[in-house]
């Protein structure tokens, strides 16, 4: 992997794991086109990428990482068992899935989803909840069986739990915060997983690589979530849905 090789992924993974539209999927898909092996050291630097999507958001919501949110975390938690636990027991199965034909379906799938859940999503005519801290026990328990749907690559875990949180009656805007903060212990499981696995890896002569992914993607993934806020009080998740759909078109016929 090159410096360039570095920038170009630390973008696409700042840009990407916090929007509907699947990190994983466009890393598969961009690595395949620069010929990025999938080797030890390339595993250690998605490790890396990860790593500063995760410190995005906690620069971006400080405010609820303390002692006194105590409330709003045993949700967040609770959301994140399913997938936890899911990912845990059949990890062999979900490695398995990986592969660019896969990652074009379920993009499609996916964006027909959005498409749905937007034509019967209507504020107007109902309550909906618009602060993350008033979603219930068993709101956040339907979102993180929503999320299982993530190991599915090309899916998205933003736009698997942010479609359960519309479902349930999130925001468009709590729903992606929700989002945001469950992908917290969601990514620090997964990150401490790999690095784990991965650690011999962080030698020296990767120490640049390593350095350049982790300041683009953090930069890139902080002002990602900020961005994404204030496209959401204008607009909907319809433009999102459409992407996927042609992003998932493009691939099975360059395939």
């Amino acid at each position: 992997m090159t410096i360039f090789d570095s920038i170009i992924l630390g973008i696409i993974e700042g840009f990407t794991e916090f929007l509907p539209i699947s990190s994983t999927g466009h890393l598969i898909v961009a690595s395949q086109f620069l010929g990025i092996d999938q080797s030890e050291a390339t595993k250690a630097y998605q490790v890396i990428i990860q790593f500063a999507a995760i410190l995005a958001v906690v620069f971006n919501y400080k405010e609820k990482f303390t002692l006194e949110k105590i409330d709003l975390w045993t949700k967040i938690i609770l959301a994140f068992l399913p997938i936890g636990t899911v990912g845990f027991i059949f990890s062999s199965e979900i490695k398995a899935l990986f592969s660019v034909e896969v990652v074009a379906v379920m993009f499609i799938v996916g964006g027909v989803i959005f498409l749905v859940v937007e034509k019967f999503f209507i504020p107007k005519e109902k309550m909906l909840i618009d602060d993350v801290e008033e979603v219930t026990l068993k709101q956040s328990m339907f979102i993180g069986f929503a999320q299982i749907f993530a190991l599915i690559p090309g899916t998205s875990r933003a736009g698997a739990t942010i479609i359960g949180a519309l479902v349930v009656g999130l925001s468009r805007k709590a729903s992606a915060e929700f989002s945001f903060l469950l992908a917290f212990p969601v990514m620090c499981a997964v990150t401490a997983y790999d690095l784990v696995k991965h650690y011999h890896e962080f030698t020296n002569e990767n120490l640049t690589i390593l350095a350049v992914g982790f300041v683009v993607s953090f930069v890139v993934a902080y002002l990602t979530i900020k961005l994404f806020l204030v496209f959401l009080e204008k607009f909907t998740f319809v433009s999102f849905g459409i992407y996927r759909i042609i992003f998932g078109v493009l691939l099975l016929i360059l395939l």
